[in-house]
């Protein structure tokens, strides 16, 4: 339970932090707002394709908070830092391409113009990196998780080493 608030406040942390830095993108490169949120939301909830700024904005945040709970459970079983983070990014790519590929609103990454490519995956980065800050510093105030206590009794994957006792 303690992951779920967590996660939620540490994943619309990393969902302001990316959305500000997309701005400052924005205005950099002239590119324009993405719908696609909005689409895939529409696409999933059975409502007519308008491209509603309120869907665009539901989607974005609720899905970056939603998401904010995997990292936060990362954090708690003791995968913290940027190698953590790190593989939170693939999760956070992973959850855009499945849900926009399944609704055909997106087309998978590889087709994708490599400009366009390396802008999402530069975003989705910020979020990742933002929203694993949160949740480690939130998650820290429960002490080391239990992969962190493990790994105090001998670093790395050791087939002799057993699991903590309950």
């Amino acid at each position: 339970m303690r992951s779920l608030g967590q996660g939620v406040l540490a994943g619309a942390v990393g969902v302001v932090v990316m959305t500000v830095a997309e701005k400052v993108e924005q205005r950099v490169t002239g590119r324009p707002d993405s719908h696609v949120p909005a689409r895939v939301l529409e696409r999933l909830a059975g409502l007519p394709e308008r491209r509603s700024r309120a869907h665009n904005l539901v989607m974005h945040f609720g899905q970056g908070a939603l998401l904010g709970v995997v990292r936060a459970l990362m954090a708690n079983a003791g995968l913290r830092g940027p190698v953590a983070s790190g593989m939170f990014a693939v999760v956070r790519l992973t959850n855009d391409q499945v849900l926009e590929n399944a609704t055909g609103v997106g087309a998978p990454p590889q087709t994708w113009p490599r400009p366009e490519l390396a802008v999402d995956l530069l975003h989705k980065a910020v979020y990742a990196f933002a929203t694993g800050a949160v949740a480690d510093r939130l998650a820290a105030r429960g002490g080391p998780g239990p992969g962190q206590r493990h790994a105090a009794r001998l670093p790395g994957r050791h087939s002799d080493v057993g699991p903590l006792g309950r």
